[in-house]
């Protein structure tokens, strides 16, 4: 087994579990095998807080296990089907946190509220709306990623959420910020509406200047550090 990659995403599953996206034993985070033989995810059946870098799996466009022990996930299209769609993602992230989950349900734009939405608004971050079941076979992944199209992600009403990345860093912190935005929105829906958000243009410039790669790594550092300190 690769080690390091096994480590990697290994890592990304701790990083998620610290900020609450655990579902028991269901959502997963993968990376693109650098050699093309598919995605390395965590294996079913554990939860993100629980992932080791044995319980990490190569598994192949096809949904062969090609390294690693344990079954693999029943919707490892999501990712085979996404990085196959798209050659600069290098990293995903499907996730069923319950303030995107709640907000993928109104059927409204999301809005700029703060810095957390912005790199899912080109204009408005897209939905997947043919199916809420398991993403369980190549058709319907393709049909994710194609909504997905070139964008940071998309929201499944009736499931959760997938965001992209060019590497494990980028795909968590988007993870974490879809979250935090949708559940700003909510927030501000119950005190009666938000009234105020960034336009398009500052949208634009946030979108360099806030969400650099720089800017992405330095959260997603930030996360590994408090996995480390609470794990000790």
């Amino acid at each position: 087994m690769n080690v390091d990659i096994a480590e990697d995403v290994t890592r990304a599953h701790r990083a998620l579990a610290h900020v609450g996206q655990s579902d028991m034993v269901w959502g997963h985070v993968s990376a693109r095998d650098q050699d093309g033989r598919g995605v390395w995810m965590k294996a079913a059946g554990w939860g993100f807080e629980e992932v080791t870098r044995e319980r990490v799996l190569l598994v192949s466009p096809g949904g062969e296990v090609l390294a690693g022990e344990g079954r693999r996930h029943l919707e490892y299209p999501i990712h085979t089907q996404l990085v196959a769609a798209r050659p600069d993602v290098g990293a995903v992230v499907h996730s069923h946190a319950p303030a995107a989950a709640v907000f993928a349900s109104l059927d409204i734009p999301l809005r700029a509220l703060s810095h957390d939405a912005v790199p899912f608004l080109d204009p408005d971050i897209p939905r997947y709306t043919d199916s809420g079941d398991l993403i369980r076979d190549d058709a319907m992944g393709l049909a994710l990623a194609q909504v997905v199209g070139d964008s940071a992600g998309a929201l499944i009403p009736g499931h959760g959420f997938v965001v992209v990345g060019p590497n494990l860093a980028v795909a968590v912190m988007r993870a974490v910020l879809l979250e935090r935005a949708c559940r700003n929105h909510l927030s501000a829906l119950a005190a009666g509406g938000p009234v105020r958000w960034s336009d398009e243009s500052e949208i634009a410039a946030k979108r360099a200047r806030v969400w650099s790669l720089d800017q992405y790594q330095a959260g997603y550092d930030y996360l590994l550090r408090r996995v480390h300190d609470t794990s000790h």
